[in-house]
């Protein structure tokens, strides 16, 4: 297992991954920190846990909104399937 040492809101965090996912957990730690950072400068330094509760607030908020827009697309290519189908299916017959 290895180890990354993260900074969020200038502070450093140890942070446990797999082998070969190092940088990938410095990318999401980014993430947070950017979020963080626009945090602080709309609210100020309001305390590190309830910035990171913010935070995670905020892209809890953005995953759920990926989550429906994919639910969304799927609906669309769904129904457009169904109608290929039907298209699909005229034509055998003409």
């Amino acid at each position: 297992m290895a180890q990354v040492t993260v900074t969020v809101n200038g502070r450093p965090y140890q942070v446990g991954c797999e082998d070969g996912e190092e940088d990938h957990v410095r990318e999401l730690a980014q993430f947070v920190d950017s979020h963080v950072q626009n945090l602080v400068r709309e609210v100020g330094q309001v305390g590190e846990a309830r910035l990171l509760l913010m935070a995670a607030m905020l892209v809890a908020d953005e995953l759920a909104t990926a989550y429906q827009d994919r639910d969304g697309l799927k609906t669309e290519l769904d129904a457009a399937a169904g109608r290929i189908d039907q298209l699909a299916a005229r034509l055998k017959t003409a």
